[in-house]
């Protein structure tokens, strides 16, 4: 019988330095017993230092490819190297000057899970407005990783055991919104979200929940057109597609647990209507997955909390779930022989 080869690890990115990435990425590894084996792409002493001042059990291990997190992760966190130095930080203070090392820890990472010597990648959380003031062209990560992989519009989800979302537009003003919404837009948002359903959580035939803009669904054109004009012809095209597909369904009844039980994923208007209801149910264990791109990518569902940083509460939930994701996405598509695009 012919032994099947152990995964790669996962790539964590470092993300914002001044944030709390570096604590929860070490709390994580003191929770390691139900994660997958993962190295992180930061600065070991960076990090050595952050576990002595915040008190955290967790010896650093640097190694020098991927390959070696397997023999280390279980005594200590392996640690990549930067390819960018990293000035000195100041925690829950972001700089400009850490901005290279930053970006250069996502591009690391990215050439790891193009190579297969990484079966995914998670990301810690990043500043932002620092990184666009250095140059970054890009609302975040997710426009980013689609950049480095030619892939123009990737898909963003967010998902906790109880729910999955799908936000058609995702870093756009509220008064921008209905201006913005296409009826192509949630046509490929909601294809990109059927077809990781199949994928990469294994559900043969995805059901997808469409909410409305506005309230009462529009109340047959008195509240608002944007459900006829935009997005009932979508779902029309769905369904020609053979999707099975609801909707336009007022965002107000669309969440609770009944309600919840007759889809599979909610594809969402904008930002706050999709994450509002998750982060209700699961404030802390929310994950970030990239849809649409040639490989596995999950981050935390929140911030760099730099307010946090100097105190030591911050919370490693979301980036183990976050971990956890991506180790189960990364092993179904390396079963299917899927692993990368």
């Amino acid at each position: 019988m012919t032994m099947r080869a152990r995964p790669a690890p996962l790539a964590l990115t470092m993300g914002e330095p001044a944030g709390v990435g570096g604590e929860i990425s070490l709390k994580a590894w003191t929770r390691r017993d139900n994660l997958p084996t993962f190295f992180i792409i930061d600065d070991a002493g960076r990090l050595s230092a952050l576990a002595e001042r915040f008190g955290i059990d967790c010896p650093i291990a640097s190694i020098a490819a991927p390959a070696e997190a397997h023999e280390v992760f279980h005594r200590a966190l392996p640690v990549m190297p930067l390819a960018a130095p990293l000035p000195a930080v100041a925690l829950g203070v972001p700089s400009a000057s850490t901005a290279q090392a930053v970006v250069g820890a996502i591009n690391q990472a990215v050439d790891y899970v193009k190579a297969g010597t990484a079966s995914g990648m998670v990301t810690n959380p990043i500043q932002k407005a620092i990184l666009q003031n250095t140059g970054f062209a890009f609302p975040g990560h997710t426009e980013y990783l689609g950049h480095l992989a030619g892939i123009p519009d990737p898909v963003m989800m967010l998902l906790i055991e109880e729910l999955k979302v799908v936000p058609v537009t995702v870093h756009v003003a509220i008064k921008d919104v209905a201006g913005t919404l296409t009826t192509g837009a949630i046509v490929h948002a909601a294809r990109i979200t059927a077809a990781s359903l199949k994928r990469d959580f294994g559900i043969a035939r995805p059901r997808l929940a469409v909410a409305a803009l506005n309230p009462h669904a529009g109340e047959k054109g008195k509240m608002g057109g944007e459900e006829g004009s935009i997005i009932a012809p979508a779902i029309a095209q769905l369904r020609e597609d053979g999707l099975d597909v609801s909707g336009p369904a007022p965002a107000d009844t669309l969440f609770h647990d009944a309600a919840r039980r007759g889809y599979d994923a909610a594809i969402c208007m904008y930002h706050d209507q999709a994450l509002i209801p998750l982060k209700t149910l699961d404030f802390a264990g929310g994950v970030n997955m990239t849809l649409g791109l040639p490989f596995v990518r999950t981050s935390p569902d929140h911030g760099t909390a730099c307010d946090i940083a100097n105190t030591g509460a911050a919370d490693p939930s979301s980036l183990m779930a976050a971990l956890r994701t991506a180790g189960a996405v990364a092993a179904r598509r390396d079963q299917a022989g899927t692993l990368t695009l």
